[in-house]
C-alpha cells in the first residue's frame, strides 16, 4: 500500500528541482469546487474497492503487483504539493480481464486491467494512463461531479460507483437502489475533466521521469482499437478535442529529469501476460464470479421482473408521473409505468412490459432515456452513432423513413422512426427515437418502444413524455 506521507518529502525536493529547471509556463490546474471532504473520499474509494475485489478477478502474480506498485510510487511522488492528500491511500491491483482499460477510485485505489498492459508499447505508456488516473484522484474529480448532483449516502454513493465499474447485469444488481446519474457522476468524466487529467497527467509524468508524449501514443492505441475490447477506456474517458495536440503543446514545456528508460522488467512482465491464456472480457468474468458465489441461486433482480410477453399489459395511465434522475435530468410518464435504473439509462415500462430473455434485460412496452458520451458536436452525426450502436445487438433493426426536426427543452432535437423484430416477443415492433445535444455536448436520448399493433396508442404517449423533459445541462 503506498500512503502519500511516504512520498511526501521527495515529492517536495523533486517539486524544488523542476521548479529550477524552468517550467514556469506549464498550465496552472485548479480543482474543481467540492463538498465532500478528503476523508470522504477514501471512505467511498475503501468501500467501493472491497466490492470490486469480490467482483472482478484481481491478479494476485507479486511480480506484477510489484511493477505496478513502483510505477506508481514514482507518480505519487510527483504529484504537486498543492494536490497532495495525507489521508490519502494509493494502491495499484493488476484485474485479469481484457478490455483496454483502468481505473481509479476516490482516495487512491487504482485498478488496471491486463489488457492495457498487454497494448502498452513501452512503460511510459502504461505510466501515462495511471498517470492520468492519478489526477482524477488527486483533483478529486469523483466527489466533484457528485457534488452536483442531489445528495446520496456515502453507501448509496459506492454502490453507484461500482455499478458503473462493472456494467452489465452485475453492475445492475450490485448498484440497486441507487440512482440513475451517479454512476455516470463518479466514472464518467466530463471534458473539462478530462483535460485537467490530461494536463496534470503530462506534468506528473515528467516529474516522475517519464516522457508525457507517452500519454499522447497510448490514447492514440487506445483509439484505434476495435472490437469489442478496445473503446472502453475512452467510453468513461471522452475525448476532449485534440488531445494529442495538447498533451504534446504542454510536453514541450516540460523538462524531463532522470528520465526512465524501458526496463527489463517491463518486457518481462508482457512476455508473461503474453503466455497466459486469453482473459476473459468483464461482463464473462462477472457472470463467472456470480455463478461461484450464488451457487445454483440467482442474484436477486432490480423491481419484479414482469414476465415479459406472457401477460396482457395494462395500456398507459392517463396521469403523469414526474422523476428526477439525479443530476441529469427530470421527465415525466405514466403514473403505472415502473423505474427500472440502470448505470447509464433508466427505462420507463409497464408491469409485464419488461423482464429478461437468455441473460439479456429487455422491455417490450415503454421508453428508454440515458445520456451517452460523444465525440461529435454535430447532432445528426451523434444520432447516426447511436444508430449504430443500437443495430450491433439488433440486427434486424432498420428506420423507417429519415429523420424529422423536433424540440427537447428548447433545444434543437432529432425524431426518427425505426423497425425491429423483437428478440422477447418474436413479432414486429416499432421504435420511436428522440435526440438532442446537452451543453456538456453529451448525447441525450430517448428510446421509446412497442407492438407494431400498439404503437399508434403508445407514440403519443412517447411525445408528451419527451416534451416534459428538463435537462439539467
Amino acid at each position: 500500500m503506498w500512503r502519500l506521507s511516504q512520498h511526501r518529502a521527495s515529492a517536495v525536493a523533486l517539486a524544488l528541482l523542476l521548479g529550477a529547471h524552468g517550467l514556469s509556463a506549464q498550465t496552472v490546474i485548479t480543482p474543481p469546487k467540492n463538498k465532500y471532504t478528503p476523508a470522504q473520499d477514501v471512505e467511498l474509494g475503501q468501500k467501493a474497492a472491497q466490492e470490486v475485489a469480490k467482483e472482478l478477478p484481481i491478479m494476485s502474480n507479486g511480480d506484477l503487483t510489484q511493477y505496478l506498485e513502483r510505477i506508481g510510487g514514482r507518480l505519487v511522488a510527483a504529484i504537486p504539493q498543492n494536490l497532495q492528500h495525507p489521508e490519502f491511500q494509493y494502491t495499484f491491483r493488476a484485474v485479469n480481464v481484457r478490455e483496454i482499460n483502468a481505473f481509479a477510485l476516490p482516495g487512491g485505489p487504482m485498478f488496471v486491467n491486463r489488457g492495457m498492459m498487454q497494448a502498452a508499447k513501452t512503460e511510459g505508456e502504461i505510466a501515462g494512463v495511471m498517470a492520468h488516473e492519478l489526477s482524477h484522484v488527486a483533483l478529486r474529480h469523483g466527489t466533484a461531479q457528485a457534488t452536483k448532483a442531489t445528495p446520496y449516502e456515502l453507501g448509496a454513493l459506492a454502490g453507484a460507483v461500482i455499478g458503473a465499474i462493472i456494467g452489465g447485469r452485475t453492475g445492475n444488481v450490485v448498484a440497486q437502489g441507487t440512482r440513475f446519474g451517479l454512476g455516470t457522476a463518479f466514472m464518467r468524466f466530463s471534458r473539462e475533466y478530462e483535460k485537467q487529467a490530461d494536463l496534470l497527467g503530462a506534468q506528473i509524468m515528467a516529474r516522475a521521469g517519464y516522457d508525457p508524449r507517452d500519454m499522447a501514443n497510448m490514447f492514440k492505441t487506445i483509439e484505434q482499437q476495435g472490437g469489442a475490447g478496445g473503446p472502453e477506456w475512452m467510453s468513461d474517458h471522452p475525448n476532449p478535442g485534440n488531445r494529442v495536440e495538447y498533451i504534446t503543446a504542454e510536453a514541450e514545456q516540460l523538462q524531463v529529469r532522470n528520465p526512465v528508460r524501458d526496463t527489463r522488467q517491463f518486457q518481462q512482465i508482457q512476455a508473461e501476460l503474453n503466455a497466459m491464456p486469453e482473459a476473459p472480457t468483464t461482463e464473462e468474468a462477472t457472470k463467472a464470479n456470480a455463478g461461484r458465489a450464488a451457487g445454483s441461486t440467482q442474484p436477486s433482480e432490480q423491481p419484479s421482473q414482469g414476465r415479459v410477453g406472457q401477460v396482457q399489459v395494462q395500456r398507459p395511465s392517463s396521469s403523469f408521473r414526474m422523476y428526477n434522475e439525479g443530476n441529469m435530468f427530470r421527465i415525466s410518464v405514466p403514473s403505472n409505468w415502473q423505474e427500472l435504473a440502470g448505470n447509464d439509462s433508466v427505462t420507463f415500462a409497464p408491469q409485464g412490459g419488461y423482464g429478461n430473455t437468455g441473460n439479456q434485460s429487455v422491455f417490450t412496452h415503454g421508453l428508454q432515456v440515458g445520456v451517452a458520451r460523444v465525440e461529435t458536436n454535430d447532432l445528426q452525426r451523434a444520432t447516426d452513432g447511436l444508430l449504430d450502436s443500437l443495430a450491433q445487438s439488433n440486427p434486424n433493426l432498420r428506420r423507417v423513413g429519415g429523420y424529422s426536426r423536433t424540440t427537447i427543452d428548447g433545444r434543437n432535437g432529432i425524431r426518427a422512426t425505426l423497425a425491429n423484430l423483437s428478440e422477447a416477443t418474436g413479432g414486429d415492433e416499432r421504435i420511436a427515437l428522440f435526440t438532442t445535444l446537452t451543453q456538456d455536448g453529451s448525447l441525450f436520448y430517448a428510446i421509446g418502444v412497442a407492438p407494431q399493433g400498439e404503437f399508434n396508442t403508445y407514440n403519443g404517449v412517447f411525445q408528451k413524455a419527451v416534451k416534459s423533459v428538463q435537462l439539467a445541462k
